[in-house]
Protein backbone atom coordinates (compact mmCIF):
# COMPACT_ATOMS: atom_id res chain seq x y z
CA UNK A 1 0.00 0.00 0.00
CA UNK A 2 1.29 3.40 -0.56
CA UNK A 3 2.15 5.73 1.98
CA UNK A 4 -0.22 8.73 1.78
CA UNK A 5 1.36 10.51 5.06
CA UNK A 6 2.53 14.43 3.89
CA UNK A 7 6.02 13.95 3.67
CA UNK A 8 7.08 17.83 4.75
CA UNK A 9 11.25 19.13 3.50
CA UNK A 10 13.00 20.66 6.50
CA UNK A 11 12.49 23.92 6.24
CA UNK A 12 8.83 24.44 7.21
CA UNK A 13 7.74 25.78 10.61
CA UNK A 14 5.68 22.93 12.61
CA UNK A 15 3.31 25.77 14.35
CA UNK A 16 3.16 24.32 17.80
CA UNK A 17 -0.12 24.72 19.24
CA UNK A 18 1.47 27.14 21.60
CA UNK A 19 -0.02 30.13 23.72
CA UNK A 20 2.13 32.27 22.75
CA UNK A 21 0.61 31.83 18.96
CA UNK A 22 -2.70 33.46 20.31
CA UNK A 23 -0.69 36.72 20.58
CA UNK A 24 0.25 37.35 16.72
CA UNK A 25 -3.19 39.04 15.89
CA UNK A 26 -4.00 41.09 18.84
CA UNK A 27 -0.16 42.60 19.42
CA UNK A 28 -0.25 43.74 15.46
CA UNK A 29 -4.04 45.01 15.04
CA UNK A 30 -5.39 46.08 18.25
CA UNK A 31 -2.01 47.86 19.86
CA UNK A 32 -4.07 50.75 21.01
CA UNK A 33 -7.52 49.05 22.17
CA UNK A 34 -8.02 49.57 25.99
CA UNK A 35 -7.83 47.01 29.07
CA UNK A 36 -9.14 48.83 32.21
CA UNK A 37 -8.55 47.41 35.67
CA UNK A 38 -11.35 48.93 38.08
CA UNK A 39 -10.84 52.44 37.99
CA UNK A 40 -6.92 52.08 39.06
CA UNK A 41 -5.12 51.19 35.54
CA UNK A 42 -5.75 52.01 32.06
CA UNK A 43 -3.18 50.40 29.19
CA UNK A 44 -3.51 49.30 25.52
CA UNK A 45 -2.83 45.66 23.97
CA UNK A 46 0.98 46.97 23.23
CA UNK A 47 1.88 48.16 27.06
CA UNK A 48 0.28 44.28 27.78
CA UNK A 49 3.27 43.15 25.00
CA UNK A 50 5.44 44.74 27.30
CA UNK A 51 4.26 43.79 30.34
CA UNK A 52 4.02 40.03 29.30
CA UNK A 53 7.60 40.16 28.44
CA UNK A 54 8.59 42.01 31.47
CA UNK A 55 6.69 39.78 33.94
CA UNK A 56 8.39 36.37 32.19
CA UNK A 57 11.95 37.99 32.60
CA UNK A 58 11.31 38.74 36.28
CA UNK A 59 10.28 35.40 37.00
CA UNK A 60 13.41 34.01 34.53
CA UNK A 61 15.15 35.71 37.59
CA UNK A 62 13.36 34.04 40.18
CA UNK A 63 14.56 31.50 38.95
CA UNK A 64 11.39 30.07 37.10
CA UNK A 65 12.04 27.71 34.24
CA UNK A 66 10.39 25.01 31.92
CA UNK A 67 8.16 23.10 34.58
CA UNK A 68 8.49 25.51 37.45
CA UNK A 69 5.01 25.58 38.91
CA UNK A 70 3.83 29.31 39.82
CA UNK A 71 0.66 30.37 41.80
CA UNK A 72 -1.20 33.41 42.34
CA UNK A 73 -3.60 34.67 44.60
CA UNK A 74 -5.44 37.97 43.14
CA UNK A 75 -8.74 39.14 42.30
CA UNK A 76 -9.89 39.53 38.52
CA UNK A 77 -6.76 41.73 36.95
CA UNK A 78 -4.86 42.88 34.49
CA UNK A 79 -2.23 41.04 36.40
CA UNK A 80 -3.81 37.26 36.37
CA UNK A 81 -3.93 38.37 32.68
CA UNK A 82 -0.47 38.80 32.29
CA UNK A 83 0.22 35.53 34.12
CA UNK A 84 -2.23 33.61 31.92
CA UNK A 85 0.37 34.56 29.13
CA UNK A 86 3.51 35.06 30.53
CA UNK A 87 3.64 32.05 32.74
CA UNK A 88 2.96 29.28 30.18
CA UNK A 89 4.84 30.74 27.04
CA UNK A 90 7.75 30.37 29.10
CA UNK A 91 7.25 26.71 29.93
CA UNK A 92 6.78 26.94 33.19
CA UNK A 93 2.76 26.09 34.73
CA UNK A 94 0.03 28.17 36.20
CA UNK A 95 -1.57 27.57 39.36
CA UNK A 96 -4.92 29.31 39.71
CA UNK A 97 -5.54 29.13 43.19
CA UNK A 98 -9.51 29.17 44.61
CA UNK A 99 -8.74 31.84 47.04
CA UNK A 100 -12.51 31.33 48.64
CA UNK A 101 -11.32 27.63 49.80
CA UNK A 102 -10.62 27.64 53.83
CA UNK A 103 -7.34 27.87 54.92
CA UNK A 104 -6.73 24.36 55.00
CA UNK A 105 -7.68 23.92 51.67
CA UNK A 106 -5.81 26.41 50.05
CA UNK A 107 -2.28 25.32 51.58
CA UNK A 108 -3.34 21.29 50.21
CA UNK A 109 -3.90 22.67 46.63
CA UNK A 110 -0.37 24.60 46.65
CA UNK A 111 1.16 21.86 48.04
CA UNK A 112 -0.26 19.19 45.82
CA UNK A 113 0.37 21.08 42.79
CA UNK A 114 4.15 21.88 43.96
CA UNK A 115 4.14 25.25 43.16
CA UNK A 116 7.61 26.94 43.90
CA UNK A 117 6.50 30.93 43.64
CA UNK A 118 3.45 32.30 45.07
CA UNK A 119 2.41 35.21 44.13
CA UNK A 120 0.16 37.00 46.69
CA UNK A 121 -2.00 39.97 46.77
CA UNK A 122 -2.22 42.18 49.76
CA UNK A 123 -5.42 41.08 50.97
CA UNK A 124 -4.23 37.62 51.17
CA UNK A 125 -2.15 38.09 53.57
CA UNK A 126 -3.68 36.87 56.91
CA UNK A 127 -4.09 33.74 54.69
CA UNK A 128 -0.96 33.34 53.52
CA UNK A 129 0.63 34.40 56.86
CA UNK A 130 -1.44 31.40 58.61
CA UNK A 131 -0.32 29.04 56.35
CA UNK A 132 3.26 29.81 55.34
CA UNK A 133 4.71 27.17 57.66
CA UNK A 134 2.42 24.20 56.11
CA UNK A 135 3.42 25.50 52.29
CA UNK A 136 6.04 22.60 51.44
CA UNK A 137 7.02 23.38 48.17
CA UNK A 138 7.16 27.20 48.12
CA UNK A 139 10.37 29.02 48.06
CA UNK A 140 9.54 32.70 46.30
CA UNK A 141 6.92 34.86 47.53
CA UNK A 142 5.83 37.83 45.53
CA UNK A 143 3.78 40.39 46.79
CA UNK A 144 1.18 42.16 45.22
CA UNK A 145 0.63 45.46 46.64
CA UNK A 146 -2.59 47.98 45.89
CA UNK A 147 -3.09 51.27 46.54
CA UNK A 148 -6.11 51.02 48.72
CA UNK A 149 -5.78 47.93 50.29
CA UNK A 150 -5.24 46.94 54.01
CA UNK A 151 -2.34 45.32 54.60
CA UNK A 152 -1.43 43.49 57.81
CA UNK A 153 1.28 42.87 59.71
CA UNK A 154 3.13 39.73 58.53
CA UNK A 155 6.31 37.55 58.52
CA UNK A 156 6.40 36.53 55.13
CA UNK A 157 9.50 37.00 53.67
CA UNK A 158 8.77 38.83 50.07
CA UNK A 159 11.37 38.08 47.43
CA UNK A 160 9.58 41.42 45.61
CA UNK A 161 6.96 43.13 44.56
CA UNK A 162 5.36 42.54 41.44
CA UNK A 163 5.35 46.16 39.78
CA UNK A 164 8.47 46.73 41.19
CA UNK A 165 10.03 43.69 39.75
CA UNK A 166 8.28 44.38 36.57
CA UNK A 167 9.36 47.47 36.31
CA UNK A 168 13.32 46.27 36.95
CA UNK A 169 12.95 43.98 34.04
CA UNK A 170 13.42 44.37 29.96
CA UNK A 171 10.56 44.53 27.27
CA UNK A 172 11.48 41.95 25.29
CA UNK A 173 11.61 38.27 26.19
CA UNK A 174 12.21 35.10 23.96
CA UNK A 175 9.52 32.37 24.57
CA UNK A 176 10.99 29.32 23.01
CA UNK A 177 8.56 26.52 21.36
CA UNK A 178 8.12 23.16 22.82
CA UNK A 179 5.70 20.37 22.77
CA UNK A 180 2.03 21.59 22.33
CA UNK A 181 1.31 18.88 25.11
CA UNK A 182 3.21 20.50 27.79
CA UNK A 183 1.31 21.12 31.07
CA UNK A 184 0.12 25.01 31.16
CA UNK A 185 -2.18 25.28 34.04
CA UNK A 186 -3.38 23.62 37.04
CA UNK A 187 -6.41 24.59 39.22
CA UNK A 188 -8.54 22.57 41.94
CA UNK A 189 -12.06 21.69 41.44
CA UNK A 190 -14.90 22.89 44.28
CA UNK A 191 -16.67 19.71 44.98
CA UNK A 192 -18.90 19.60 48.05
CA UNK A 193 -17.12 16.12 48.94
CA UNK A 194 -13.67 15.18 49.71
CA UNK A 195 -10.42 17.41 49.11
CA UNK A 196 -10.11 18.80 45.75
CA UNK A 197 -9.21 17.63 42.67
CA UNK A 198 -6.47 19.28 40.62
CA UNK A 199 -7.58 19.37 36.75
CA UNK A 200 -4.97 20.68 34.19
CA UNK A 201 -4.63 21.35 30.96
CA UNK A 202 -1.90 21.99 27.90
CA UNK A 203 -0.93 24.52 25.56
CA UNK A 204 -2.82 22.36 22.95
CA UNK A 205 -6.00 21.76 24.54
CA UNK A 206 -6.16 25.34 25.69
CA UNK A 207 -5.67 26.91 22.02
CA UNK A 208 -8.49 24.20 20.84
CA UNK A 209 -10.94 25.44 23.46
CA UNK A 210 -10.37 29.51 22.42
CA UNK A 211 -10.50 28.55 18.40
CA UNK A 212 -13.38 27.05 18.85
CA UNK A 213 -15.37 28.46 21.34
CA UNK A 214 -13.93 31.52 19.28
CA UNK A 215 -16.13 30.44 16.39
CA UNK A 216 -19.15 29.02 18.32
CA UNK A 217 -19.75 32.17 19.97
CA UNK A 218 -19.48 34.01 16.69
CA UNK A 219 -21.97 31.57 14.76
CA UNK A 220 -25.67 32.88 15.82
CA UNK A 221 -27.15 34.58 13.05
CA UNK A 222 -28.25 37.16 15.47
CA UNK A 223 -27.55 37.46 19.51
CA UNK A 224 -26.31 35.34 21.72
CA UNK A 225 -22.30 36.52 19.94
CA UNK A 226 -19.23 37.70 20.92
CA UNK A 227 -17.66 40.15 18.70
CA UNK A 228 -14.62 42.09 17.99
CA UNK A 229 -17.02 45.17 18.66
CA UNK A 230 -17.55 43.85 22.30
CA UNK A 231 -16.11 45.20 25.27
CA UNK A 232 -15.73 42.36 27.99
CA UNK A 233 -16.01 41.80 31.71
CA UNK A 234 -15.77 38.54 33.30
CA UNK A 235 -17.83 37.71 36.17
CA UNK A 236 -16.68 34.47 36.60
CA UNK A 237 -13.65 34.24 38.85
CA UNK A 238 -10.30 34.01 36.95
CA UNK A 239 -8.91 31.25 39.45
CA UNK A 240 -12.01 28.76 38.19
CA UNK A 241 -11.67 27.56 34.75
CA UNK A 242 -9.70 30.35 33.48
CA UNK A 243 -12.79 32.35 34.05
CA UNK A 244 -14.07 29.98 31.35
CA UNK A 245 -11.16 30.81 28.73
CA UNK A 246 -13.43 34.00 27.97
CA UNK A 247 -9.50 36.06 28.85
CA UNK A 248 -7.84 34.17 25.89
CA UNK A 249 -10.77 34.84 23.39
CA UNK A 250 -11.25 38.26 24.26
CA UNK A 251 -7.41 39.11 23.90
CA UNK A 252 -7.34 37.14 20.43
CA UNK A 253 -9.90 39.11 18.92
CA UNK A 254 -8.11 42.12 20.65
CA UNK A 255 -11.56 43.90 22.16
CA UNK A 256 -11.52 46.39 24.97
CA UNK A 257 -11.32 44.09 28.41
CA UNK A 258 -12.65 45.89 31.82
CA UNK A 259 -11.45 43.88 34.74
CA UNK A 260 -13.27 44.51 37.75
CA UNK A 261 -10.85 43.39 41.08
CA UNK A 262 -12.93 41.93 43.82
CA UNK A 263 -17.09 41.68 43.09
CA UNK A 264 -18.60 44.52 44.58
CA UNK A 265 -22.37 44.78 42.97
CA UNK A 266 -22.06 48.72 42.94
CA UNK A 267 -18.37 48.43 40.96
CA UNK A 268 -19.64 46.14 38.74
CA UNK A 269 -22.96 47.71 37.78
CA UNK A 270 -20.67 51.30 37.80
CA UNK A 271 -18.26 49.33 35.29
CA UNK A 272 -20.91 48.50 33.22
CA UNK A 273 -22.38 52.04 32.81
CA UNK A 274 -19.05 53.60 32.16
CA UNK A 275 -17.47 51.01 30.11
CA UNK A 276 -19.64 49.98 27.97
CA UNK A 277 -19.15 46.70 28.92
CA UNK A 278 -21.43 44.42 26.47
CA UNK A 279 -20.38 40.93 27.14
CA UNK A 280 -20.31 38.70 30.20
CA UNK A 281 -20.38 35.03 31.87
CA UNK A 282 -21.27 34.46 35.63
CA UNK A 283 -22.91 31.80 37.73
CA UNK A 284 -26.80 32.59 38.63
CA UNK A 285 -26.43 33.88 41.94
CA UNK A 286 -24.04 36.62 40.71
CA UNK A 287 -26.49 38.07 38.12
CA UNK A 288 -29.91 37.74 40.64
CA UNK A 289 -27.35 39.94 42.95
CA UNK A 290 -26.67 42.29 40.05
CA UNK A 291 -30.42 43.01 39.22
CA UNK A 292 -31.43 43.14 42.77
CA UNK A 293 -29.04 45.70 43.60
CA UNK A 294 -30.44 49.70 44.10
CA UNK A 295 -27.80 50.64 41.24
CA UNK A 296 -29.64 48.52 38.40
CA UNK A 297 -32.50 50.90 39.06
CA UNK A 298 -30.06 53.19 36.84
CA UNK A 299 -28.20 50.51 34.32
CA UNK A 300 -29.16 50.66 30.80
CA UNK A 301 -28.69 47.05 30.55
CA UNK A 302 -30.10 46.77 26.65
CA UNK A 303 -26.46 45.68 24.89
CA UNK A 304 -25.26 43.19 27.42
CA UNK A 305 -24.74 39.45 26.82
CA UNK A 306 -24.15 37.34 29.55
CA UNK A 307 -23.76 33.48 29.32
CA UNK A 308 -25.05 32.03 32.71
CA UNK A 309 -23.12 28.61 33.11
CA UNK A 310 -22.04 26.25 37.07
CA UNK A 311 -25.58 25.71 37.69
CA UNK A 312 -28.91 25.85 35.94
CA UNK A 313 -30.73 28.88 34.47
CA UNK A 314 -33.68 28.96 36.29
CA UNK A 315 -37.08 30.12 34.25
CA UNK A 316 -37.79 33.17 36.46
CA UNK A 317 -34.05 35.00 36.24
CA UNK A 318 -34.20 34.51 32.88
CA UNK A 319 -37.22 36.21 32.34
CA UNK A 320 -36.24 38.83 34.55
CA UNK A 321 -33.40 39.28 33.01
CA UNK A 322 -34.72 39.47 29.23
CA UNK A 323 -37.31 41.93 30.73
CA UNK A 324 -34.12 44.66 31.30
CA UNK A 325 -32.56 44.07 28.15
CA UNK A 326 -30.61 41.46 28.67
CA UNK A 327 -29.55 38.96 26.06
CA UNK A 328 -29.08 35.90 28.65
CA UNK A 329 -28.70 32.35 27.50
CA UNK A 330 -26.99 29.09 28.88
CA UNK A 331 -23.31 27.64 28.79
CA UNK A 332 -22.74 24.41 30.03
CA UNK A 333 -19.44 22.39 31.03
CA UNK A 334 -17.26 21.97 34.22
CA UNK A 335 -14.35 22.17 35.31
CA UNK A 336 -12.98 18.99 34.03
CA UNK A 337 -14.04 20.05 30.19
CA UNK A 338 -12.11 23.51 30.44
CA UNK A 339 -15.38 24.06 30.54
CA UNK A 340 -17.32 24.79 27.89
CA UNK A 341 -18.93 21.56 26.06
CA UNK A 342 -21.97 23.59 24.67
CA UNK A 343 -24.36 27.06 24.24
CA UNK A 344 -27.89 27.65 24.87
CA UNK A 345 -28.12 29.88 21.67
CA UNK A 346 -31.00 30.32 19.33
CA UNK A 347 -31.72 28.54 15.99
CA UNK A 348 -31.85 30.73 12.76
CA UNK A 349 -35.33 32.70 12.31
CA UNK A 350 -36.35 32.70 15.65
CA UNK A 351 -37.41 36.16 16.20
CA UNK A 352 -40.87 34.69 15.75
CA UNK A 353 -40.58 32.51 18.62
CA UNK A 354 -43.67 32.24 21.56
CA UNK A 355 -41.94 34.15 24.32
CA UNK A 356 -42.21 30.88 26.77
CA UNK A 357 -40.45 28.66 23.96
CA UNK A 358 -37.30 30.98 23.85
CA UNK A 359 -36.98 31.07 27.93
CA UNK A 360 -36.99 27.30 27.33
CA UNK A 361 -34.68 27.08 24.67
CA UNK A 362 -32.31 29.81 26.44
CA UNK A 363 -32.47 27.81 29.68
CA UNK A 364 -31.38 24.86 28.07
CA UNK A 365 -27.68 23.29 28.38
CA UNK A 366 -28.19 23.99 24.38
CA UNK A 367 -26.14 22.70 21.55
CA UNK A 368 -22.48 21.03 21.63
CA UNK A 369 -20.08 23.36 20.29
CA UNK A 370 -18.28 21.93 17.41
CA UNK A 371 -15.19 19.26 18.17
CA UNK A 372 -17.34 18.02 20.94
CA UNK A 373 -18.60 14.54 20.54
CA UNK A 374 -21.60 14.51 23.48
CA UNK A 375 -23.62 11.80 24.43
CA UNK A 376 -26.63 10.67 26.42
CA UNK A 377 -26.00 6.93 27.62
CA UNK A 378 -27.59 4.17 30.25
CA UNK A 379 -25.81 2.37 32.62
CA UNK A 380 -24.33 0.00 29.94
CA UNK A 381 -23.23 3.09 28.23
CA UNK A 382 -25.66 2.74 24.81
CA UNK A 383 -27.00 6.14 24.07
CA UNK A 384 -30.93 6.98 24.98
CA UNK A 385 -33.57 8.03 22.30
CA UNK A 386 -33.38 11.44 21.22
CA UNK A 387 -36.80 12.33 21.79
CA UNK A 388 -36.17 14.71 24.55
CA UNK A 389 -37.51 12.54 26.85
CA UNK A 390 -35.45 9.67 27.98
CA UNK A 391 -32.56 10.26 29.97
CA UNK A 392 -29.12 9.36 30.94
CA UNK A 393 -25.40 10.68 31.90
CA UNK A 394 -23.66 13.22 29.66
CA UNK A 395 -20.30 11.61 28.62
CA UNK A 396 -18.37 13.81 26.30
CA UNK A 397 -15.23 13.44 24.55
CA UNK A 398 -13.37 17.01 22.76
CA UNK A 399 -9.54 17.85 22.20
CA UNK A 400 -9.08 20.33 25.19
CA UNK A 401 -10.99 17.50 28.16
CA UNK A 402 -8.20 16.95 30.77
CA UNK A 403 -6.70 13.94 30.61
CA UNK A 404 -7.08 12.96 34.51
CA UNK A 405 -6.70 14.27 37.90
CA UNK A 406 -3.70 15.32 39.57
CA UNK A 407 -1.50 12.58 40.96
CA UNK A 408 -4.67 11.11 41.54
CA UNK A 409 -4.94 7.79 39.32
CA UNK A 410 -8.22 5.80 40.64
CA UNK A 411 -10.10 8.85 40.31
CA UNK A 412 -8.87 9.78 37.09
CA UNK A 413 -9.58 6.45 35.94
CA UNK A 414 -13.46 6.38 37.07
CA UNK A 415 -13.65 9.79 35.40
CA UNK A 416 -12.55 8.08 31.70
CA UNK A 417 -14.37 5.25 32.60
CA UNK A 418 -15.24 3.96 28.90
CA UNK A 419 -13.49 6.11 27.18
CA UNK A 420 -15.45 8.72 27.65
CA UNK A 421 -15.57 11.78 30.24
CA UNK A 422 -18.26 10.96 32.43
CA UNK A 423 -19.81 14.49 34.06
CA UNK A 424 -22.22 13.28 36.46
CA UNK A 425 -25.08 15.30 34.71
CA UNK A 426 -28.76 13.32 34.07
CA UNK A 427 -29.92 15.12 31.00
CA UNK A 428 -32.25 14.31 27.78
CA UNK A 429 -31.55 15.29 23.78
CA UNK A 430 -33.86 16.15 21.84
CA UNK A 431 -34.08 15.41 17.82
CA UNK A 432 -32.42 18.69 16.84
CA UNK A 433 -29.48 17.52 19.05
CA UNK A 434 -30.37 20.26 21.86
CA UNK A 435 -29.28 18.85 25.42
CA UNK A 436 -31.62 19.79 28.46
CA UNK A 437 -29.76 18.81 32.04
CA UNK A 438 -32.45 17.40 34.56
CA UNK A 439 -29.92 17.26 37.53
CA UNK A 440 -27.06 16.27 39.22
CA UNK A 441 -26.77 12.16 39.52
CA UNK A 442 -26.49 13.01 43.32
CA UNK A 443 -28.77 15.91 43.51
CA UNK A 444 -31.71 13.45 41.79
CA UNK A 445 -34.58 12.65 43.78
CA UNK A 446 -36.73 9.37 43.51
CA UNK A 447 -39.74 9.87 44.91
CA UNK A 448 -43.28 7.05 44.36
CA UNK A 449 -40.96 5.13 42.13
CA UNK A 450 -40.13 7.60 39.74
CA UNK A 451 -37.50 10.26 38.98
CA UNK A 452 -37.91 13.99 39.97
CA UNK A 453 -35.51 16.52 38.82
CA UNK A 454 -34.53 19.20 41.34
CA UNK A 455 -33.92 21.67 38.91
CA UNK A 456 -36.94 21.54 36.77
CA UNK A 457 -39.06 22.04 40.19
CA UNK A 458 -36.58 25.06 40.81
CA UNK A 459 -37.33 26.49 37.65
CA UNK A 460 -40.76 26.48 38.11
CA UNK A 461 -41.13 27.48 41.62
CA UNK A 462 -38.27 30.67 40.31
CA UNK A 463 -41.58 31.52 38.12
CA UNK A 464 -43.37 32.60 41.27
CA UNK A 465 -43.53 36.57 41.46
CA UNK A 466 -42.35 36.29 45.50
CA UNK A 467 -39.52 34.02 44.80
CA UNK A 468 -35.64 35.48 44.63
CA UNK A 469 -34.23 32.06 45.06
CA UNK A 470 -34.78 28.55 45.24
CA UNK A 471 -32.98 25.27 45.86
CA UNK A 472 -34.65 21.89 45.64
CA UNK A 473 -33.63 18.95 48.10
CA UNK A 474 -34.18 15.43 48.21
CA UNK A 475 -35.36 14.35 51.57
CA UNK A 476 -35.66 10.64 52.84
CA UNK A 477 -39.26 9.21 53.53
CA UNK A 478 -40.49 6.19 54.85
CA UNK A 479 -43.64 5.85 52.03
CA UNK A 480 -42.28 7.73 49.16
CA UNK A 481 -38.57 6.90 49.47
CA UNK A 482 -37.41 10.55 48.86
CA UNK A 483 -39.48 13.47 48.62
CA UNK A 484 -38.37 17.19 47.79
CA UNK A 485 -37.69 20.13 50.12
CA UNK A 486 -37.62 23.66 48.58
CA UNK A 487 -35.29 25.94 50.52
CA UNK A 488 -36.94 29.41 49.39
CA UNK A 489 -35.44 33.30 49.48
CA UNK A 490 -38.26 35.58 49.14
CA UNK A 491 -38.19 39.25 47.17
CA UNK A 492 -37.80 41.92 49.31
CA UNK A 493 -40.99 43.02 51.24
CA UNK A 494 -42.71 39.83 49.68
CA UNK A 495 -45.22 37.88 51.74
CA UNK A 496 -46.09 34.15 50.62
CA UNK A 497 -47.19 30.74 52.32
CA UNK A 498 -45.94 27.60 52.28
CA UNK A 499 -49.48 26.28 50.56
CA UNK A 500 -49.27 29.36 47.95
CA UNK A 501 -45.61 27.76 46.92
CA UNK A 502 -47.01 24.05 47.00
CA UNK A 503 -50.35 25.37 44.63
CA UNK A 504 -48.34 27.44 42.60
CA UNK A 505 -46.04 23.76 41.75
CA UNK A 506 -49.70 21.64 41.53
CA UNK A 507 -51.12 23.95 38.75
CA UNK A 508 -47.93 22.48 36.69
CA UNK A 509 -48.47 19.40 37.87
CA UNK A 510 -52.21 19.40 36.99
CA UNK A 511 -51.63 20.34 33.50
CA UNK A 512 -49.12 17.52 32.89
CA UNK A 513 -46.12 19.54 33.04
CA UNK A 514 -44.55 17.82 35.83
CA UNK A 515 -45.12 14.65 38.04
CA UNK A 516 -47.59 15.35 41.08
CA UNK A 517 -44.51 14.01 43.08
CA UNK A 518 -42.61 16.95 42.01
CA UNK A 519 -44.89 19.28 44.83
CA UNK A 520 -42.98 19.76 47.43
CA UNK A 521 -43.30 18.40 50.53
CA UNK A 522 -42.50 20.78 52.56
CA UNK A 523 -41.57 24.77 51.61
CA UNK A 524 -39.00 26.68 53.76
CA UNK A 525 -38.01 30.32 53.85
CA UNK A 526 -34.75 31.26 54.37
CA UNK A 527 -33.05 34.32 54.21
CA UNK A 528 -30.26 33.05 51.59
CA UNK A 529 -28.90 29.72 50.31
CA UNK A 530 -25.12 28.48 50.88
CA UNK A 531 -22.71 28.77 48.40
CA UNK A 532 -19.86 26.73 47.10
CA UNK A 533 -16.62 28.79 46.98
CA UNK A 534 -17.34 29.54 43.27
CA UNK A 535 -20.67 30.65 43.49
CA UNK A 536 -22.80 27.24 43.22
CA UNK A 537 -25.56 26.63 45.35
CA UNK A 538 -24.28 23.84 47.63
CA UNK A 539 -26.91 21.32 48.25
CA UNK A 540 -24.98 18.91 50.26
CA UNK A 541 -24.69 21.45 53.09
CA UNK A 542 -28.36 22.29 52.66
CA UNK A 543 -29.57 18.30 52.57
CA UNK A 544 -26.86 18.28 55.73
CA UNK A 545 -28.50 21.14 57.48
CA UNK A 546 -31.85 20.46 56.90
CA UNK A 547 -31.78 16.71 58.16
CA UNK A 548 -30.19 17.85 61.33
CA UNK A 549 -32.72 20.16 61.91
CA UNK A 550 -35.05 17.75 61.43
CA UNK A 551 -33.58 15.72 63.50
CA UNK A 552 -33.19 17.45 66.40
CA UNK A 553 -36.80 18.90 66.17
CA UNK A 554 -37.90 15.68 67.03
Amino acid sequence: MQDAAQHSTPSPYAYPLLIKQLLHTPFVQAQQQEIVYRDQVRMNYATLRERIARLANGLHQLGVRYGTTVAVMDWDSHRYLESYFAVPMMGAVLQTVNVRLSHAEIAYTINHAGAEVLFVHTDFLPVVEAIKDQLETVRTFVWIDEPGSDSCAHSIAFATEYETMLAQSPTSFDFPDFDENTRATTFYTTGTTGLPKGVYFSHRQLVLHTITLMAALSSPESGQRFHRGDVYMPLTPMFHVHAWGMPYIATVLGVKQVYPGRYVPERLLQLVRDEGVTFSHCVGTILHMLLSADDAKQTDFSKWKVIIGGGALPHGLARAALDRGIDVFTGYGMSETCPVLSLAQLPPHSGTLDPEEEVRLRCKAGYPVPLVDLRIVDDAMDEVAHDGKAFGEIVARAPWLTQGYLNNPQASTDLWAGGYLHTQDIANIDPTGSVQITDRIKDVIKSGGEWVSSLEIESLISRHPGVAEVAVIGIKDEKWGERPVALVVLKAGMVVTEDEIKQHVMEFATTGRISKYAVPQKVRFVDALEKTSVGKTNKKWLREQFTSHQESAR
